[in-house]
């Protein structure tokens, strides 16, 4: 049984904090979202808790922009231990792929993905909620909080080339253009930003290797017991394996230390779930190949390689396995009507 995903108090702040930038108390938030203010003592809320807020929030303010502006207010210490790590990076992409690391850290309602193209990267957004349905206010948040924190720890007034929602616009495009000042798009396959390789890869200004180890441990063990306390490890591993891809094929030991288990723990652990990590590590491989192959104009043998394949020809014979189409086929349909 899959756990509620849960949301960290950071993230919460943030949205009670763009409430009172309007005047809008905190408690009469709360009480119009039916939460007790007692919660907020709580370390962690469950994600439909944070949900209510966000549409409290929108309907008390009547802010088409609400999330927008929420999003655009996180700064270098906005996610705790997380954004240390993300100043201390050497590059953008790697501060991404830190945030798809720690993810839970900050909230376990969605991750990231990153699908690499020649000369630019999407940043996917993919909302994991509970019983109710995402505010679109939550959506347009998240990505506004990537664009404001990326501006900040590269010092610059970065933009993305482009940036897309799965849902329609919920204001006037002028104050999307406004936060993004790029081209954005609406009812999309999915919600995320489209960044210039040249950006993800120059050198941050405070980049630290020494100083971010420090950080990426004390994020690791936090990780490890926030995983022994929610138990639902089947969750965590799929979307930890989905961040990894792209970057590198990540191994079983590999898996292990990262939630901060032994090797034999974690196959243990794996076995009690009647859990196999080839068939996890298979899955992830699926869905991450139907993304790029589906949305970029990558090359297969690229792709292949990037996903551990000694061959082009053995990545097709598993995308048919996966698909029934070959990668072509499923690229000129967009990954549609499958």
């Amino acid at each position: 049984m899959t756990l509620q995903a849960t949301v960290s108090m950071s993230w919460v702040s943030t949205v009670l904090g763009a409430a009172q930038r309007q005047g809008l108390a905190p408690e009469a938030l709360l009480a119009h979202a039916g939460i007790p203010v007692a919660d907020l003592k709580a370390q962690r809320w469950p994600i439909d808790h944070i949900t209510r807020l966000w549409r409290a929030a929108a309907t008390l303010t009547q802010d088409a922009g609400f999330g927008l502006k929420a999003g655009s207010q996180v700064g270098p210490a906005s996610f705790n231990v997380v954004s240390y790590i993300l100043q201390s990076s050497a590059t953008l992409r790697e501060s991404i792929a830190v945030v798809q690391k720690f993810q839970r850290l900050i909230s376990d309602g969605g991750r990231f993905q990153m699908i690499a193209g020649e000369r630019a990267s999407w940043i996917v957004y993919h909302p994991r909620q509970g019983e109710l349905a995402f505010s679109p206010h939550q959506l347009e948040a998240v990505l506004s909080a990537v664009v404001s924190f990326s501006r900040w720890v590269t010092d610059s007034g970065m933009r993305p080339l482009r940036a897309q929602f799965s849902h329609s616009a919920l204001g006037p495009l002028n104050g999307y253009q406004a936060v993004f000042q790029c081209p954005v798009d609406f009812e999309q396959a999915f919600s995320g930003l489209l960044l210039d390789n040249a950006t993800l890869d120059q050198p941050l200004p405070q980049a630290d290797a020494q100083l971010a180890a420090v950080h990426q441990q004390v994020a690791a063990a936090r990780l490890a017991v926030l995983s022994e306390e929610s138990g639902d490890l089947a969750t965590e591993l799929r979307d930890w394996l989905a961040a990894q891809l792209g970057h590198a094929l990540p191994g079983r030991a590999q898996a292990a230390q990262a939630f901060g288990m032994s090797e034999r723990t974690f196959a243990r652990r794996l076995q009690n779930l009647k859990m196999s990590y080839t068939d996890l590590l298979d899955a992830a491989r699926k869905e991450h190949a139907c993304q790029v192959v589906a949305h970029t104009q990558r090359a297969f043998a690229d792709i292949a390689q990037s996903l551990g394949f000694a061959e082009a020809s053995t990545f097709n014979r598993a995308f048919k396995r996966w698909t029934r189409r070959a990668p072509g086929d499923y690229r000129r349909i967009g990954g549609s009507d499958v």
